[in-house]
């Protein structure tokens, strides 16, 4: 973040008056500080921090990372909100009563202009529906990959399971509206809110002050190298393709049975080469995710950081390591690898990775505010218990005094 600095000259020493200009990463929501205020103040590498009376962090423009008391982090509304979209799981009859009872209930007595995805309103379920074709009239419908609606929506309300909002993240590829997401599919890590009470749990989030937990994301470019023809010879050509990722990207050895045999790079520097079945390069949300089950550590949302995941290694001292979110990760096939490897991002978008492409990793200026059923921290143990049975075990008997002389 940029810092303006001045001496003062006072009493024979100087004083360092600081300015900081803080960059607005999201131009939908703010956060509030007046509330969950702490006692004690947290610590982190902000460039505030001073070292002794004379030793300081270097200046730099470019610094955008704030450590915050995560329970601070409120959102609040600059106007109120006029429009929401309203995401739905593809073929699933288990949510078409919720749907239709939210969109009544938006359009209706809310008076809110509801955006759908077109392919929705392609379920025979719905569009046949007579007593619901009054609503749909009032529906405001896109198509994915073609139209824009990211400065149309002010929130966003997502029906099925985790997949449902990582779908949702993946529409908006800058700026992403506040996310409410009730739990009607299979896990529900991501997803808080129960259905039951959704109309008091809605009118909350209409009226503002509520708890969000900003959930970053990967920014991906994809350089891919090709050949073209001119005149009968030969050129090299590039295609960059850009991607915004809340879970992972994975790059894995596909269809081939030879090793995966990447190589890693942190900040041009080559660190290690990836031997095995692949890595996996994910953020604190997705850490819960694909990387887990290959043995990663859970990182709590709020903590600024990239994790590298091996995918069954080929070397046993090739452990999962946090990297801070500031660097940049390059990853590209070994000049000796046996086949090609392939890449996909939150599961989704699978192509395929030659020699002299390169895939570059990076923390994206664009998190997903995703908001809380009560508060970052509370949310988060209750989805590691509840979903992933986090330290669950059968406790011990209780030992009384006179068994423990035996």
């Amino acid at each position: 973040m940029p810092r303006v600095c001045k001496a003062v000259k006072a009493k024979g020493g100087y004083f360092e008056e600081s300015l900081f200009v803080y960059i607005k990463l999201i131009t939908c929501f703010s956060l509030s500080f007046k509330c969950f205020r702490r006692n004690q103040s947290l610590h982190g590498p902000s460039p505030v921090t001073t070292f002794g009376p004379k030793a300081c962090m270097l200046q730099n423009p470019h610094a955008v990372m704030h450590i915050q008391d995560p329970a601070s982090q409120r959102l609040t509304w600059n106007k109120p909100p006029k429009s929401v979209l309203v995401v739905k799981k593809i073929q699933d009859a288990s949510l078409l009563q919720p749907f239709k009872e939210l969109c009544v209930f938006l359009t209706e007595q809310k008076n809110m202009i509801v955006y759908v995805e077109s392919k929705v309103l392609a379920d025979t379920a719905i569009a046949g529906d007579e007593s619901f074709g009054a609503v749909i009239q009032k529906f405001c419908t896109f198509r994915e990959d073609l139209d824009d609606i990211s400065n149309r929506v002010d929130f966003i309300i997502c029906l099925g399971g985790d997949g449902t909002l990582l779908y949702a993240s993946s529409l908006f590829q800058e700026s992403v509206p506040p996310v409410m997401a009730f739990h009607l599919g299979s896990l529900g890590f991501l997803t808080p809110f129960k259905f039951d009470t959704y109309q008091s749990q809605v009118t909350q989030i209409i009226e503002g002050n509520t708890a969000i937990i900003l959930r970053s994301r990967l920014r991906v470019r994809v350089v891919k190298k090709g050949i073209i023809m001119t005149n009968g010879d030969s050129e090299g050509s590039r295609k960059s393709m850009q991607y915004q990722v809340l879970n992972e990207v994975v790059v894995d050895r596909g269809p081939s049975s030879y090793l995966s045999n990447v190589d890693l790079f942190l900040d041009g520097h080559l660190i290690t080469t990836v031997q095995g079945d692949g890595v996996i390069v994910s953020t604190p949300t997705g850490s819960t995710a694909y990387a887990v089950a290959a043995g990663a550590s859970m990182i709590h949302p709020n903590v600024p950081a990239i994790m590298i995941t091996p995918i069954c290694p080929h070397s046993l001292s090739f452990r999962p390591i946090v990297v801070p979110a500031g660097v940049e990760l390059k990853i590209m096939l070994s000049r000796d690898a046996r086949n090609t490897a392939w890449v996909s991002f939150d599961g989704r978008k699978r192509q395929e990775i030659c020699h002299g492409d390169s895939i570059t990793i990076t923390t994206s200026c664009f998190p997903v505010p995703s908001i809380c059923f009560r508060d970052p921290v509370n949310d988060w143990f209750e989805s590691l218990s509840q979903c992933l049975h986090w330290n669950v075990r059968k406790k011990q008997n209780y030992l009384s005094s006179e068994e423990e002389e035996f």
